[in-house]
C-alpha cells in the first residue's frame, strides 16, 4: 500500500477533472485538502463516502479543507456522479493511474479469493504547505467527513 506518510511532501499531480480543466495540488497551494482515493463511482461504498462528504461538506469547509476525489473513472462518468448526488466537489479523473501511483494507493487487492490489482480506499488531509498531515487508510465510508473532522481534531 502507500508508502507515503504524515510530515511527507504530498506528490504534485496534474490530471482533468470533471469540467475538463486540468488541476494540480498547486492549484490547493495555501489551503488544507481532502484528498481521497476511492475506486468506481456509482458502487455501494464508494457512493457512501461521497455522499458523507457531501452532507459533512459545510463542516469540513468551516475547518478551511477543500475536497478532491480521485478515482480511475473517466471524467464524463464523473460529471454524471458528481450531477447525480449532487456533490459540491470535484473528482479527479486518473485514468492513466499516474496521481494513484504517486500516492501509492493503486496495487494488489484480494476479493473473494481472488487477487488483482485496484484502487486502495486511502485518504490523504495534505496542509496549506502541501504536506501530508494525515493518511487515514481504514476509511470510515459512511461517516468519513465526521472521520476527518474526528482525526483532524488532535492535529
Amino acid at each position: 500500500m502507500t508508502h507515503l506518510k504524515e510530515g511527507d511532501n504530498a506528490p504534485d499531480f496534474t490530471s482533468t477533472i470533471s469540467t475538463g480543466e486540468s488541476v494540480s495540488l498547486s492549484d490547493y497551494s495555501g489551503k488544507k485538502l481532502v484528498l481521497y482515493f476511492y475506486p468506481k463511482d456509482n458502487t455501494p461504498g464508494c457512493t457512501a463516502e461521497a455522499c458523507s462528504l457531501r452532507d459533512g461538506y459545510s463542516e469540513l469547509r468551516s475547518q478551511g479543507y477543500e475536497i478532491l476525489g480521485v478515482s480511475p473513472d473517466p471524467v464524463a462518468k464523473h460529471g454524471k456522479f458528481i450531477n447525480k448526488y449532487e456533490l459540491p466537489f470535484e473528482l479527479l479523473a486518473d485514468e492513466d493511474k499516474s496521481v494513484m501511483n504517486a500516492y501509492g494507493v493503486w496495487g494488489p487487492k484480494k476479493f473473494m479469493g481472488r487477487t488483482y490489482d485496484g484502487v486502495h480506499r486511502v485518504t490523504f488531509v495534505i496542509d496549506e504547505e502541501g504536506k501530508i498531515a494525515k493518511v487515514i487508510s481504514k476509511v470510515k465510508t459512511k461517516d468519513h467527513a465526521a472521520q476527518i473532522l474526528d482525526e483532524m481534531a488532535g492535529v
